[in-house]
């Protein structure tokens, strides 16, 4: 872990790089040192069905969601969310020149007890 989920309102395509976007989260989140390269997952997942806020068709939204395994610091996971929020921001600057759209970013932690994993990309990159 981590993954993180980077769902959006279909009105977005054509406005944003989201590959562009994925990729410079990927970044960040190995940028922190606190992930191993083989278990970050970015993906993007539109939303083609949704009520924004007044229900004008310009309202759009971006949703970051980051799931985290146990064991970092309350200060670790603030540092990660601050830099995602930074990264996010930085690269959606031009949709916030109009008042229609939202960013917004959560991190979670994961139970292990109730969570399960295989992981092949692991051990190829560990050189195992």
């Amino acid at each position: 872990m981590p993954h993180l989920t980077v769902e959006y309102s279909a009105n977005l395509e054509g406005r944003t790089d989201l590959d562009a976007l994925c990729g410079a989260l990927l970044e960040t989140l190995l940028e922190t040192g606190l992930f191993e390269v083989g278990a970050v997952r970015v993906r993007a997942l539109k939303a083609d069905h949704y009520a924004i806020a007044d229900r004008l068709a310009e309202n759009a939204f971006i949703d970051l969601n980051l799931r985290i395994g146990k064991g970092r610091s309350a200060e670790e996971k603030k540092r990660t969310g601050e830099a995602l929020f930074a990264t996010a921001g930085k690269l959606l600057a031009h949709l916030f020149e109009t008042p229609h759209f939202a960013l917004s970013l959560e991190i979670r932690e994961i139970d292990a007890e109730l969570s399960w994993k295989k992981n092949a990309i692991h051990p190829r990159l560990r050189g195992k």
